[in-house]
């Protein structure tokens, strides 16, 4: 966005008095006003600094675990006798005749029981799976949702809705708007992090985009071999001083620019560069887990070997990777990184689900009961903030593929996700679904819900966090309406 018209030479002889007092003395005072409070960044200040949100908040650091693809909420979270018992019976027309499914034909349509055994869990006696048995120690902690659901039942506009609150390309993500309300607490590492393992995500890189808000809010992908950030380290040859020096005069050629055009994202490219060159200390030592001990990396499962993959959920190393991933989050956050994202890809069981689904579970289980016990004994639980999610569930109806009936559908009208930390309300779940697990009975959320009352817990009232593009003033939670949802708060 240009706020200056540029200028050439012959301009600088013709300014007017009006002219001279915009661009110097109290024009340049009311600019840089204007660009705090409009969020944009000038060169001499730092656009992640810390900032104070509306009012004091319970949580001040995020772990988002994404699973792209739709884990089944009725083998994991949601038990359902009845649909064992109705299974392979038809639904009545009535309920399936304004319904689109993605894949299932509607004429064949049968429901389809889970083979998962449930138990009770702590002293809150949440039921889980016995494909979950790690989570399920740490049910007391956890704040479960069986009352889900989303407007979009395909995988992309899914996660664009459950990452950035819209199912439009250019939204920033939850990640980005949290950056830009609180900035970040590290001088060193970016303030957003991302981190995955199995093969990629439908939604690339837009599950990480700062939209519409300067790129400086945008999530950073750190890869698993190799530096974790592309050109992080210096060829060959290439000395600190050269280094010094090139990024000396690249800096200078930029804010001669800024000052003539004010575009917030030279200034976010100054501060990439700055951070970079920060990064380039204080990441291999983040990286390096050589000074934690063998029992916290036996408790996550560092270089456990992957079950054997029947499909989707990636290959040898990624059990491993996972639960390196998990460790490495806990170690951003104790660094002061505000938003860290762990996705894995994919649990979109349209098939074989009963032999694909155990490999994912096996891979998220035990490193995520870890990362929450890992940041409770070290005090740390209480203001970071864990997110299971992913973008809807899968059906009670079972789907046929070559003729077997072997998988699940996508299911946008139920699904089931979890809390822990960061002032949730630990031990208890919210909302009831049916007695197939089809449609919700008791207590809705919605996704703008999940995301207004995320937002209250790091201290933004979700209708005041909003950001001036194109005309309109975005907020995370959209134009529809939400609800911040008390009984999941502490």
């Amino acid at each position: 966005m240009n706020l200056q018209p540029e200028m050439s030479p012959s301009d600088v002889v013709n300014l007017t008095r009006r002219d001279f007092l915009a661009s110097t003395g109290m024009g340049t005072l009311a600019l840089a006003s204007l660009l705090t409070e409009k969020g944009y960044a000038l060169p001499s200040a730092d656009p992640l600094a810390p900032r104070a949100p509306h009012f004091t908040p319970r949580a001040k650091n995020c772990i988002l675990i994404y699973f792209e693809g739709a884990p089944s909420h009725i083998d994991l979270y949601d038990p359902k006798p009845k649909l064992n018992a109705m299974a392979g019976q038809k639904l009545p027309d009535d309920m399936l005749e304004k319904v689109r499914f993605a894949f299932i034909k509607k004429k064949d349509a049968r429901l389809m029981g889970s083979p998962r055994k449930f138990t009770k869990h702590g002293q809150c006696g949440t039921e889980m799976s016995d494909l979950l048995p790690h989570i399920g120690s740490i049910a007391d902690d956890i704040c479960l949702v069986r009352s889900m659901n989303t407007t979009q039942f395909n995988h992309h506009p899914g996660q664009l809705m459950m990452n950035c609150g819209s199912p439009l390309f250019g939204r920033p993500t939850l990640g980005s708007w949290l950056t830009y309300g609180l900035g970040n607490e590290s001088r060193d590492l970016p303030a957003y992090v991302v981190l995955h393992a199995g093969r990629g995500s439908s939604a690339g890189a837009s599950a990480w985009t700062s939209g519409f808000l300067p790129s400086t809010y945008a999530g950073v992908l750190f890869r698993n071999q190799g530096d974790p950030v592309l050109n992080l380290g210096n060829p060959p040859g290439f000395t600190d001083e050269m280094q010094h020096l090139g990024l000396d005069a690249i800096g200078d050629l930029n804010r001669l620019r800024h000052k003539h055009v004010a575009d917030p994202e030279i200034a976010s490219r100054i501060g990439a560069y700055e951070l970079a060159g920060r990064m380039q200390a204080a990441t291999p030592e983040l990286m390096d887990l050589s000074k934690e001990s063998q029992a916290t990396l036996d408790m996550y499962g560092v270089g456990r070997k992957s079950r054997e993959n029947p499909g989707r959920g990636g290959g040898p190393e990624t059990y491993s990777t996972f639960s390196r991933n998990c460790l490495l989050a806990r170690r951003m956050v104790e660094r002061g990184v505000r938003f860290v994202t762990l996705l894995h890809a994919s649990w979109d069981h349209h098939d074989n689900i009963n032999q694909e689904l155990p490999f994912c579970a096996g891979m998220a289980d035990q490193p995520i009961a870890a990362l929450v016990r890992d940041l409770k004994q070290r005090g740390m639980l209480d203001d970071t903030m864990i997110i299971w999610a992913s973008e809807f569930g899968r059906t009670p109806l079972g789907e046929t593929t070559s003729g077997v009936v072997s998988g699940r559908d996508h299911h946008p009208f139920a699904f089931s996700m979890w809390l822990a930390g960061g002032g949730i309300k630990g031990g208890q779940v919210i909302g009831q679904t049916d007695e197939i697990g089809w449609g919700i009975v008791k207590d809705p959320v919605s996704v703008p819900d999940l995301h207004a009352t995320i937002l209250k817990q790091f201290g933004f009232d979700h209708e005041r966090l909003t950001y001036r593009s194109q005309g309109l003033d975005f907020k995370l939670t959209g134009f529809e309406g939400a609800r911040v949802v008390n009984q999941m708060l502490a």
